[in-house]
This record gives C-alpha cells, structure tokens and sequence, in this order.
C-alpha cells in the first residue's frame, strides 16, 4: 500500500512547527573549530538526541571521541528482509566571521522573503531537519518502510579527524544496506540534482630550508640562494603551459568517463558563462581538451592554497630568508590514490631540488574519490523520488568537491552512499549571511519521504 500521500499531507500541515524546530537547532552555535563553543557543541547533540526520542527511535547513545561526540539511534522494526538505512549528518557549522558583514546574526533565524539566514542553515543542520521531518512524517502514516540508523558527527567542519577511526571501531554498530548523506546540493532550484561521485583531496605542506638563519641581502645577495625563489620555481613547474599537471606518474590511474556520463554531463547548463558568473574571474583557464564542467568535477586538480617566506610585515625588511613554505592541494579523482600522489609529488621535489636546498613534505590529508553506480537500488529511488516532486528527471553529476566520509562508509562498511541535499550554489556556504531557501527545503522533505518508500524491495 502506497501510504506516500498520507506522509505528505502530513509534511504540509505541519510545516510551519517544522520550520520552527529548525529555528532551534539553528539558534545554536555549534562551531567545531572553537573551544570556547565546546558547550554549545554538546547543546546540538543533546537537541539531536531529544528529537530522535520523540522519533521513538532506540539505543540512542552520545558516543564519545577524542574531540567531539557522536549521536547515534537506530530502528530495526521494519525487519531482516528489508533494508537498512544509515543516515548521516554533522551537527557543527563553520565559525561565522566576519561577524560585521551579517544583515543579521548568525545564530538568530531570520527570514527575508524565501530565504532562512542562520549559520547552518544550509551547511548542513537544514538538511538534517529535511531528513528528520520526512521520516517524522512517514512515521504518522504508518510502519516505516525500512530500517534506520543516525551517525551524527561534529567534527566535519574541521577534517572529520576522529571519523575514521571511530567507523572502524564500530562497523557492527554502523551496518547498514545504503548511506544516505545529506550533504549536497542541487545546480539550482528548478534543477532536480543526483550526485553520484566526489572528487578526493591531498593535501599537503612543502618546507624548503637553505642556509641556518635569515641574511641581509645587501652583505650576502648573490651568494646565497634563496629558498623562496626555489620554492617559487617547484610550483611553477607543476604546470605547463597547458595547464597539464607534470608531476610523474599523475594521471596513470585517472579513470576515463564512461559515453552515458559523458551524455548526462552535456546535459547539465553549466557553461563558461555559469563559472564566470560564480566565480567573478576576468577569464577560465584549465587544462586542455575538457569542457569547463569536466574541468570541475571530472578532472584532478592541482592547487597553491597558501605561501610564507621572509619578512611578511608592515614596510620592508632586506633579507634573503632561510626557508619557504607552501601548502599545495590536489583533487583527486577516480582511481588515484593519495599515498601514489605524494610519492609523485616527492619525485618531483627530488629530481628538481638544487643541492643548496633540503625539503620536507607534511601531509595534511589523503582522502580518495569516491564514485556510486547510478544505477544503484538507493539512487535509482532518489532519482524517481526528485521527477516525482520536480515534475522532470534529475541531471547527474560528479561534485568537485570533497565528503571523505562517503569514502568511508564504502571501504569500512562496504555501503554505497545516496548523495542529496536541497541548498543551492548560491547559499553563502562557510560565507557571511549562509542561507537556505525555504521553498526548496519543502520540496527536500517531500522527496526525501518519496524517496525512503522507493526503498521498499
């Protein structure tokens, strides 16, 4: 029986109390990042904690790790011959500064036209709520469809440092069929979005060090070579004049798009006018041979994200400096690993290094891309839960982005994930005045609901 009609009409008369429990969880400032936040970190997972009890959910538990802790609940009563559902989500935010560029405060709810302006309202305690209000409103229409299980975490916004390890160490806890993470987004309001792959990151710091201590260049300028101007000449190596990545070895696991991707992104109206347009640059640049799209999301990247050398103070200082330092990205796709990435980036360093200089190369993340089979039973279901509500099939797309805990969940619990998520390109993410709008989040509720029926074997 098709009790799909009942859970919507529900969703609709409720919406306003739905609207005003997201108000709640969104008033509070959990940011990660900030010790000072560290009560208001536990205010966030204990609020998550009373609303999965009300849910009448069970072996709802705070489970700690070394940082913050993570909520987890679970229902199992739909049964061993239907499937298991794992539902993530992190309950942390970014930091909200700069606070003077806010029309509002960040940590008050404030509604303008059809847009919600709440640190976290889009990134990602608005999605959260979408899941939770579907299956509250699935729930009043009778026996849940599917079993459920709730990873809540709240160290995304700083790494997911404690992630990992704590999956590994709970994979009875966590088994589940499929991982539905909320943690996307759509193209826009009237595109219907399925995400079915992630880029992955290295990344990683480069110190080059020369003579002992820094030197006055008028005394010893000539003489002396100068870590900054190597370190300079390394990055700019990494490139050639077609913006192809020369470190050895790169692309050799890159895997090639399939002919339906390659139809499903020229689907997508994602054009040079579209990044020019997001991005606010004169011009695009990128590898050649790819449209600007496959650039962004189907492609491996290679970034400068930070630089230091010398003297970086007010007015001038004649010194040649006896270190450089660099922090250098690189989006990883399909099948490249990140310890072959940083063993090519030391090649690299070594074959071109001058004798005057040694190196050391720091990792600060090593996360793979992660790729789902569209056809897929969880994908398939959320593809026709989206033309169900949107009125028109879903585009596919790879993000270029990266969620390392989808990576997760396929290598430590062999389940494929559902990516989903109703913010817009356009939600200030991590940004000043960070928004969700609401008419879409109504829209996220009614499909999420459509989509844990499709589940049904």
């Amino acid at each position: 029986m098709d009790l799909s009609p009942q859970a919507i009409t529900f969703a609709h008369a409720n919406s306003a109390r739905f609207l005003t429990e997201m108000k709640e969880l969104l008033s509070i400032a959990s940011i990660s990042t900030d010790p000072e936040k560290n009560p208001d970190m536990l205010q966030a997972a204990t609020w998550l904690m009373a609303e999965l009890k009300k849910r009448a959910f069970e072996n709802i538990q705070l489970l700690p790790t070394k940082k913050h802790p993570i909520v987890f609940a679970e229902w199992l009563g739909a049964g061993a011959d239907k499937p298991t559902v794992l539902v993530y989500g992190h309950y942390d935010v970014q930091p909200a500064d700069p606070l003077d560029l806010w029309e509002s405060s960040p940590f008050e709810p404030t509604i303008r036209g059809d847009l919600i302006f709440a640190r976290g309202a889009s990134d990602m305690k608005g999605q959260i709520m979408a899941c939770l209000k579907a299956i509250e409103s699935i729930q009043s229409a009778g026996a849940f469809p599917v079993n459920l299980k709730f990873l809540f975490e709240g160290e995304e916004e700083i790494g997911s440092p404690n992630l990992e390890p704590f999956i590994r160490e709970h994979t009875d806890l966590l088994k589940c069929d499929l991982a539905l993470n909320p943690d996307s987004g759509m193209i826009a309001a009237d595109i219907p979005t399925v995400v079915y792959g992630l880029r992955g990151l290295a990344y990683f710091e480069i110190r080059l060090r020369g003579q002992a201590t820094d030197l006055h260049s008028g005394l010893w300028g000539g003489v002396v070579q100068n870590p900054a101007n190597v370190l300079a000449d390394l990055l700019a190596g990494m490139k050639d004049k077609d913006h192809h990545i020369t470190l050895p070895g790169f692309y050799d696991r890159v895997r090639p798009l399939s002919a339906i991707e390659k139809q499903e992104i020229a689907r997508l109206p994602m054009d040079e006018k579209y990044y020019l347009a997001g991005t606010g640059a004169r011009k695009l640049v990128g590898e050649k041979g790819y449209s600007w799209i496959e650039l962004a999301s189907t492609r491996p990247t290679l970034d400068v994200n930070g630089m230091y050398s010398g003297f970086m103070g007010e007015g001038s200082k004649t010194v040649i400096p006896c270190y450089a330092m660099a922090k250098v990205s690189m989006r990883l796709v399909p099948d490249q690993d990140p310890e072959e990435i940083r063993q090519s980036l030391v090649k690299y360093i070594e074959a071109r290094l001058p004798v005057t200089m040694t190196y050391e190369v720091i990792v600060h993340a090593g996360n793979p891309a992660s790729f789902t089979d569209p056809n897929t039973p969880g994908v398939r279901a959320l593809e026709k839960a989206l033309e169900v509500v949107y009125g028109k099939r879903p585009v596919f797309k790879r993000e270029g982005g990266s969620i390392p805990v989808v990576g997760h969940m396929k290598h430590l619990l062999n389940a494929e994930s559902v990516l989903t998520g109703f913010g817009l390109p356009d939600d200030n993410l991590h940004a000043p005045n960070e928004h969700l709008n609401l008419p879409n989040w109504y829209r996220g509720i009614d499909t999420l609901i459509h989509f844990f029926y499709n589940l049904q074997p």
